[in-house]
């Protein structure tokens, strides 16, 4: 079997030729033919679409696939001129209702004669580079139907009346629209855009332009407002409805800028209800209605911002610089909470809580609050008014939540180092008396005030609790070592540690006798138990309870100042002392004495003493005596003494200047931080870095950090250049 040979198969090719009908191809597509009249004329039904689909696959398999496709253009052309003239000829209403019905029809009848000539669409069509069937069918109803002459100009007009119809007010056949507007957008979005949705929009800008008018000379601008938020949802749900969905942007731009955009100047400033009115009158609503209109057009929220921002900075300089209003500092104060509360409201409610409205907010108070240079004393005597005893009914709670609100006030200021100093006064004087709210109110503010400040703002003002917390225990071991002082008065003594209180000036003042030998005792037991310490009586500070009878044996408990204590204790050996008597023998300073004086002898309800010539002053030739007549339903009274609330101007004075010296060393103290790790800087660069390490204590003047480089520089911290005489350079 090996040794035969082997063999080779070749196959040939059919010798037998097959011989086409010439007149096969006329045959076949006057077949096809017929079958495409038949499906238009809806008589597709007794159609064999398995034969057709065979006879179009030969046609193209003997080459006769451009006979076919030249043969399907004539054919469906022919068809859709017919139809064009049955639309054309369709009257009024029915003219959208039958080229919607003709288009249902031709679509159908597309899908059918793609069926039958697939063969063709898969392997003629892409090696001719013909246009696919379908694509073909749509392209030739562009050619044949809609942009035949007599149906384009129609058709959109048509269209644009029906959306004018819908916006003033008439119900229309929204799913005919939505339909005839589908089929422009199968025709490709060219003709969509050109054939409806670029007519639709000028003629939308158009009625817009006309109807924003014809609004805003009739309405407010609260009105206007709700008017354009509805035209503007109007298109929204106009687009859902029936448009493409790619249209929704340009038809708002429209509405935005021809009904807010163009008018926005003038509905902010509209006279009587415009943004100014607004913010008067509390209008969340409309407030919020404009904020979500205007941020929908380039500038608007800034528009809304500048004239807030500009209302507010004026409302508020007219708030801290009208003499009436500066009488009562505690109203001042809380007209600023006012307005900041109302303001945080409008942002929260109305304006989303942008970020950028909220820092316009507080540029505005930081500028005008700044405009008053008492506000930091204002600032501290609300405070002090909020934390005294004599608020009535308000919880610990309560006030938490207004020293939180005087915390913002505070980070408005820019001289926070002078509201320290008002503070610290103003905290000796209630710890000393006694009148605060509680302790843990004042500790929470010292908290608040040394998170935002800093350690160094509140060492002294924590140092003052310790000193009462050490009074304390000091008067407990100077009782407990003195049991003989059982029976007379009472001292209560808090010792001061200079450097953390107010400094006072040492005012002399003799203490009746009785008191003077108390206070001698205690000088010496304290000494005698701390060494290397000076104690120096703060006798303006004090307070003392005095029992008195009056005539007919009226007995009261007065609570008066040590001063008062001093005066009241003379008429114990006179009836009669005249002023220079009483200025002698107390040898109080002349403005102190006359305050107490007037105190005790002119407030109504308070008079425990007489004084001749009867008038509201104290003069230097008056005359004093107690007065018999007293009476009070209280068994204690208590007799303040006439104090201005806020300083006078010798004391607002003498309290800046104090200011001033105690910037002095922390200006030339930054100084020597910046020279220290830069080593040499010229003039201008030393005056920025300055104001800005020191801002948050107060704002430095270039004048001053100026003198203090010019001490430095006499002081050898720093010399000036040889050179170039604005650079300095720091010596080590």
């Amino acid at each position: 079997m090996s040794n035969q040979k082997k063999r080779n198969f070749q196959i040939e090719a059919f010798k037998h030729r097959v011989v086409v009908d010439p007149k096969y191809a006329d045959k076949t597509w006057k077949i096809l033919e017929h079958a495409i009249h038949e499906i238009y004329n809806h008589n597709a039904s007794g159609l064999s679409f398995e034969e057709l689909y065979r006879n179009a696959y030969n046609m193209v398999l003997h080459k006769f696939g451009e006979k076919l496709y030249n043969g399907l253009v004539a054919t469906m052309t022919s068809h859709l001129r017919e139809i064009s003239k049955s639309i054309e000829a369709a009257q009024g209403d029915s003219f959208l209702e039958e080229l919607n019905r003709k288009w249902n029809d031709h679509n159908k009848a597309l899908q059918m004669i793609r069926d039958i000539l697939m063969y063709m669409d898969r392997t003629y069509i892409p090696s001719a580079h013909k246009t696919p069937v379908h694509e073909l069918g749509l392209n030739l109803w562009r050619d044949n139907i809609i942009h035949s002459s007599k149906i384009q100009t129609r058709l959109q007009n048509t269209l644009l009346e029906l959306v004018h119809r819908e916006r003033t007010g008439e119900v229309i056949d929204r799913g005919l629209m939505r339909n005839i507007v589908k089929m422009l957008m199968d025709l490709g979005p060219s003709v969509y855009q050109e054939d409806f949705e670029k007519p639709f929009l000028e003629v939308s800008a158009e009625f817009y332009r006309g109807e924003s008018q014809k609004f805003i000379e009739c309405c407010d601008c609260g009105d206007y407002l709700k008017k354009a938020e509805k035209r503007l949802n109007e298109e929204i749900e106009r687009v859902t409805h029936y448009l493409d969905s790619k249209s929704e942007v340009k038809i708002t731009n429209v509405v935005e800028k021809e009904m807010i955009a163009n008018h926005m100047l003038r509905l902010v400033h509209m006279e009587n209800s415009g943004l100014v009115n607004m913010l008067l009158d509390d209008k969340y609503e409309d407030l919020g209605r404009m904020y979500n209109l205007f941020r929908r057009v380039p500038n608007g929220l800034s528009t809304i911002r500048e004239v807030m921002t500009s209302h507010l900075r004026e409302t508020g300089k007219q708030l801290v610089t009208d003499p009436e209003r500066l009488k009562d500092p505690v109203e001042f104060v809380q007209r600023l909470l006012d307005e900041k509360d109302k303001y945080d409201s409008i942002i929260s409610n109305a304006f989303n809580n942008d970020k950028t409205f909220q820092n316009a907010l507080n540029s505005s108070f930081e500028y005008f609050i700044n405009l008053n240079a008492r506000s930091p004393e204002f600032i501290s005597l609300f405070v002090d008014d909020k934390l005294r005893k004599g608020l009535k009914g308000v919880s610990e709670e309560d006030v938490e939540i207004i020293l939180d609100k005087v915390m913002m006030l505070f980070r408005y200021l820019q001289e926070k180092d002078v509201f320290e100093k008002y503070y610290k006064q103003h905290l000796a004087k209630r710890l000393l008396s006694g009148k605060t709210v509680s302790d843990d109110a004042e500790r929470s503010l010292i908290v608040k005030l040394k998170t935002e400040c800093g350690y160094q703002f509140t060492s002294k003002l924590e140092g003052m609790f310790t000193d009462m917390k050490t009074s304390q225990d000091t008067m407990q071991g100077f009782y407990a070592s003195q049991p003989e002082l059982g029976d007379g008065p009472t001292l209560v003594v808090q010792v001061l540690t200079t450097g953390s209180w107010p400094t006072q000036p040492g005012v002399t003042c003799n203490l009746p006798a009785e008191m003077s030998a108390l206070c001698e005792k205690f000088r010496s037991y304290y000494l005698g138990t701390h060494t290397g310490r000076r104690l120096s009586w703060q006798t303006n500070m004090g307070t003392a309870d005095i029992k008195a009878t009056f005539g007919k044996g009226q007995k009261h408990e007065l609570n008066v100042s040590t001063y008062q204590m001093c005066v009241l204790m003379l008429f114990n050996n006179a009836d009669r002392l005249s002023y220079k008597e009483i200025e002698q023998a107390t040898e109080i300073p002349t403005a102190d004495l006359k305050r107490c004086l007037q105190s005790m002898a002119c407030v109504k309800g308070k008079n425990v003493l007489r004084k001749e010539p009867m008038s509201k002053d104290i003069g230097e030739e008056d005359a004093f005596f107690v007065n018999d007549k007293f009476t009070s339903k209280f068994y204690k009274v208590k007799i303040g003494t006439v104090v201005a609330q806020k300083e006078s101007e010798p004391e607002k004075l003498e309290t800046r200047q104090r200011v001033e010296e105690d910037r002095k060393p922390q200006i030339e103290a930054a100084i020597v931080r910046i020279m220290k790790s830069r080593r040499v800087l010229d003039h201008n660069n030393i005056i920025t870095e300055v104001t800005k390490q020191l801002q948050s204590r107060f704002l430095a003047n270039p004048t001053e950090i100026k003198k203090r480089i010019e001490s430095l520089i006499e002081r050898d911290f720093l010399e000036r250049d040889s050179v170039d005489r604005k650079l300095y350079r720091y010596l080590a």
